[in-house]
């Protein structure tokens, strides 16, 4: 169902606001390099201080401007039950071709809880639904046997799977039975995880380098493993920049560096230091970006 190089997109902000405006050519500028979908109001988007509203605004702009020429997978998360179904109805009504739903943090449910939270959700919408799975920020990991019954569900398509386990994806795919969508949530094991039964990945790093990202996914969708090695080896030292510092805030910077938007994030989030602001442009250099 989705495949291929789909970006994690960071949400531009100017003074303490969303800037619409770069937003607006960010979208447009990744479908011109060849991303394959597009993800606002994920984690990399700084879901965590968006209000309701400016969440809402950020997953319809991307709907209207993407305009049905890639994928919208619309994040809807929420470590709320009621909120989480309040974001995906939103999604569906807005005409996201899927919801992101990461798994409840802070919160700590048991796999039970896991099951009900997304059987809830499936039950109160008629939207496809990607389980989100990132342990190292919602302190909760997925089983493969939980996944796997909630496979069984209807509109339950997928997982973005941020474990950096590449065990999982085989593991998955021989419990559960009929298709499921497996994207990589970790830019630095994209190649690795496409071998072990992926789709493709959400990415970091294709924020700022959405050719490359994009033309690694096709290499390998295309059989040239040589070609995806070569173009993932020059994306190592960018994947690994991406993440010297707490996500969004290298990607932010990479951005002001190459002219899309301010590094402006809000707090508890802040500017990187100046080691990690030499790192992220020697990086963008090395990979002939800047």
């Amino acid at each position: 169902m989705f495949k291929g190089s789909l970006v994690a997109l960071i949400t531009p902000m100017k003074d303490g606001k969303i800037d619409e405006g770069a937003f607006r050519k960010f979208v447009e500028w990744h479908i011109e390099q060849g991303t394959d979908g597009l993800i606002p109001c994920g984690t990399t988007g700084e879901s965590p201080t968006l209000s309701h509203q400016e969440h809402m605004r950020v997953s319809e702009v991307t709907i209207e401007v993407a305009a049905g020429r890639v994928p919208v997978i619309a994040g809807a998360g929420s470590n709320s039950t009621a909120e989480a179904i309040a974001l995906t109805r939103h999604a569906q009504k807005s005409g996201a071709d899927a919801a992101l739903v990461v798994t409840p943090y802070y919160n700590k449910p048991t796999q039970e809880g896991l099951y009900r939270h997304y059987k809830e959700i499936h039950d109160n919408v008629d939207i496809p639904i990607i389980i989100y799975n990132i342990p190292g920020r919602s302190v909760v990991n997925m089983s493969v046997e939980t996944m796997a019954r909630l496979a069984e569900l209807d509109r339950i398509v997928g997982v973005k799977d941020a474990t950096a386990d590449l065990s999982r994806p085989l593991a998955e795919r021989v419990a559960i039975k009929g298709a499921f969508c497996q994207l990589s949530g970790e830019d630095a094991t994209a190649l690795p995880y496409l071998a072990a039964g992926g789709s493709g990945c959400i990415s970091v790093t294709a924020n700022i380098a959405p050719k490359l990202c994009a033309d690694m996914q096709r290499s390998w969708r295309e059989g040239d493993l040589k070609g995806a090695m070569a173009i993932q080896e020059t994306l190592m030292p960018l994947h690994q920049a991406m993440f010297c510092e707490t996500s969004p805030g290298p990607v932010k910077y990479a951005a002001k560096l190459l002219g899309i938007c301010s590094d402006e994030m809000r707090l508890p989030l802040c500017e990187i230091t100046p080691a990690s602001k030499a790192r992220v442009e020697k990086a963008l250099k090395d990979a002939r970006l800047l």
